[in-house]
């Protein structure tokens, strides 16, 4: 007669709280915000008569009769931003960066919200009387958006160092390095942007920063929803 060794029980494998499905949910909204904020002005500044995405800034898509395509691309991009900030919030308590990285993340998707509620003034020929460069009168909901935009880049840059601190003592240094690294090229193409060029070499470079900018935070939204 042949034993048979008993064998333990495999034990199942937990399933998620409804803590961690809110939280995980939330995250998602990370990856969320980059697809809608990209693909709408891609699509806009290859189809919008007049624009010319090179030269000129995504923002100026808010101004003429399909305006409201740009204004509703700020607000869905910023209300997932600021939903994926609270989904880090959840994921990172009690942990380093677990407060301003979150916070800092809700201020830029605050930001984008309300630069896509105050208008930028049309500028370099394009929206409803344009001047054919830079807009030499700023009205009051132009010098909203422009503080408001400011502000947002301001957190969103601080968020990444931020959050490297986090990586860093979370002993992930590539992501540590893709933080800061993130921040600073973000960085260097505000400082380009605020010139007030519209040169290829200055709007290109934005444009791509911004690109980077909304990557990084798909990539860490990912990093702490397979964390949670």
């Amino acid at each position: 007669m042949i034993a048979q060794a008993d064998s333990a029980p495999t034990a199942p494998a937990c399933a998620p709280t409804l803590a961690e499905k809110i939280t995980k949910s939330l995250l998602g909204y990370g990856v969320v915000a980059g697809a809608v904020f990209e693909i709408s002005v891609l699509i806009q500044g290859v189809t919008r008569p007049g624009f010319r995405i090179a030269h000129d800034d995504a923002s100026l898509l808010a101004n003429g009769p399909l305006g409201g395509i740009q204004i509703a691309t700020f607000l869905l991009a910023g209300a997932s931003v600021i939903a994926c900030a609270v989904g880090a919030r959840r994921a990172l308590a009690g942990q380093a960066g677990g407060t301003w990285g979150p916070r800092l993340l809700a201020v830029y998707g605050a930001g984008l919200m309300v630069a896509g509620v105050l208008r930028a003034d049309p500028a370099d020929g394009f929206g409803p009387d344009a001047p054919a460069g830079k807009a030499t009168h700023v009205s009051w909901h132009g010098f909203g958006h422009l503080a408001a935009a400011g502000i947002g880049f301001a957190a969103l840059i601080a968020a990444c160092f931020v959050m490297g601190r986090y990586f860093s003592r979370a002993g992930r240094r590539g992501l540590t390095i893709y933080s800061r690294a993130t921040a600073i090229v973000f960085l260097a193409a505000f400082l380009g942007e605020t010139s007030g060029s519209t040169a290829s070499a200055v709007v290109v470079p934005f444009y791509l920063a911004v690109l980077a900018a909304f990557t990084w935070i798909a990539v860490t939204s990912v990093h702490l929803y397979r964390n949670v």
